[in-house]
């Protein structure tokens, strides 16, 4: 059997008191490509637990002293316990319920199938494999990440400071920044920081909500209070009771309704449109905005004293262009998700890739980042992303359309048979169309031909 290179040089314990078979299964487990001891006893087995450190312990049910479950009871106590593989002479189906109900990971009866014995082994060793995977990633994302906010560069340690703290206080949140920056993500940090954290989350963004039905979206209505309100409705408020709520782009909020914010945040009230009466809500407004809030005030739009209540607490997150050394770590992550989504294994960005993914200033931010890998993903069908899979803004910072210098014609008159011209033609047509991501009037500027011509040169190709 070939080794398995994932697997390769893991550990397997061999508890066994027959001496013939308990060589015989060593020297096939060593043959797999994998490291192999036998002992003939649980107490001998025991120490080796620790002092060897085996991935997978392979026992007899039937044992001189303790049997083979009271070994598994020993193995299974500890954390990170390795794999373990029942195998007897006396196999029944209640002594296969019992050993895997007590925590066996399999279970194989006498005479064994060498050949199936290997494979059922392997198939264990390769799922443990995975799992020490999924935890050393599981780690990684703990440690890269505050929450589902990725970075580590010192103005993001700092405001993952700010969060902590702010989370301990009960008072409205003003979250600024520019678009892009991930304001919602630093809200929801601030909520999983604080002891509202079992209780619901909800964001809204102002912006998108009518103005004719915006204060029934966020203060409910009684059934009847207006035409076509045929039953009550709750609000956003009440929906978010104990919990966390993020008015984005509060700057768009309506004069009219600000001052019902206003009260809401003073004491605690809420009065549904139509109803008689108030009712107290528990909740906390985080507010959130790409826009300068004073220079609002100025103007008009936004009133003084909701400015003064909501700027107690202030985050401000800072632009990706003040974060240098998180843009790589960024970039890796949304590699990570977009293969993932995509089903690709794209393994890396090439320096010139790099070179320029660190050149660029993102004006969009974080969600440009995010766009710019997901498009590279989506073109990008070699083991690294280069410069042409990524969008044409990174590549022309100048916003001008470039002839491509970087196309490689080594690659054709290095090979044995020289191409045709035809071949050389279509290579060079799908590269200019990768360099303007697949706008053909662009292409056909570069190539100096007519839109027509270049939708003929295409169908040709077909």
């Amino acid at each position: 059997m070939g080794e398995r290179p994932r697997i390769k040089n893991m550990k397997v314990l061999i508890v066994e008191d027959h001496q013939g078979l308990a060589e015989l299964l060593a020297e096939e487990i060593v043959e797999a490509g994998l490291r192999a001891r036998w002992v003939s006893s649980a107490e001998q087995a025991t120490p080796l637990l620790s002092r060897w450190g085996p991935d997978l312990v392979v026992s007899d049910l039937r044992l001189p002293g303790a049997d083979g479950l009271e070994l598994m009871s020993r193995v299974k106590s500890e954390p990170g316990a390795p794999a373990f593989l029942v195998i007897t002479a006396f196999g029944t189906i209640s002594q296969a319920v019992e050993a895997l109900k007590a925590g066996a990971d399999d279970f194989l009866t006498k005479p064994l199938d060498l050949h199936h014995f290997i494979h059922r082994m392997t198939g264990l060793l390769e799922t443990r494999w995975l799992r020490r995977q999924v935890e050393s990633f599981r780690q990684a994302f703990e440690e890269e990440t505050f929450h589902g906010i990725y970075g580590k560069s010192r103005p993001m340690l700092t405001l993952f400071e700010q969060i902590k703290q702010m989370a301990t206080a009960s008072g409205p949140v003003l979250i600024q920044g520019e678009s892009g920056v991930g304001k919602e993500l630093v809200a929801r940090a601030l909520h999983q920081c604080s002891e509202r954290r079992d209780c619901p989350f909800l964001a809204v963004n102002c912006a998108g909500i009518p103005e004719t039905l915006m204060e029934s979206e966020f203060f409910g209505h009684a059934a009847g209070s207006f035409t076509g309100a045929r039953e009550e409705r709750s609000g956003l408020f009440r929906e978010a009771e104990g919990g966390t709520l993020l008015l984005d782009e509060i700057a768009e909020m309506p004069l009219s309704l600000q001052s019902k914010l206003l009260r809401i945040l003073q004491d605690g009230r809420v009065r549904p449109v139509g109803a008689n009466r108030e009712q107290r809500v528990d909740v906390r407004v985080l507010a959130a905005t790409h826009q300068d809030l004073e220079a609002a005030m100025g103007e008009g739009r936004i009133r003084e004293d909701l400015f003064y209540r909501l700027e107690t607490f202030t985050l401000r997150v800072p632009p990706l262009r003040d974060r240098d050394t998180d843009l790589e770590l960024l970039a890796a992550r949304f590699l990570t998700i977009f293969n993932a989504r995509m089903g690709k294994q794209i393994q890396g960005f090439s320096d010139p890739a790099l070179e320029l993914l660190r050149r660029h200033s993102y004006p969009g931010n974080v969600r440009e980042l995010q766009n710019a890998i997901e498009r590279a993903v989506t073109f990008c069908h070699e083991s690294r992303i280069r410069p042409e899979h990524l969008p044409s803004r990174l590549r022309h910072p100048d916003g001008k359309i470039k002839p491509p210098e970087s196309f490689a014609w080594s690659e054709f008159f290095t090979r044995p048979v020289p191409p045709t011209l035809a071949e050389v033609e279509q290579s060079y047509i799908e590269h200019v169309l990768t360099q303007v991501e697949g706008n053909k009037r662009k292409a056909a500027e570069i190539l100096g031909i007519t839109r027509n011509t270049l939708y003929r040169r295409l169908a040709q190709s077909d």
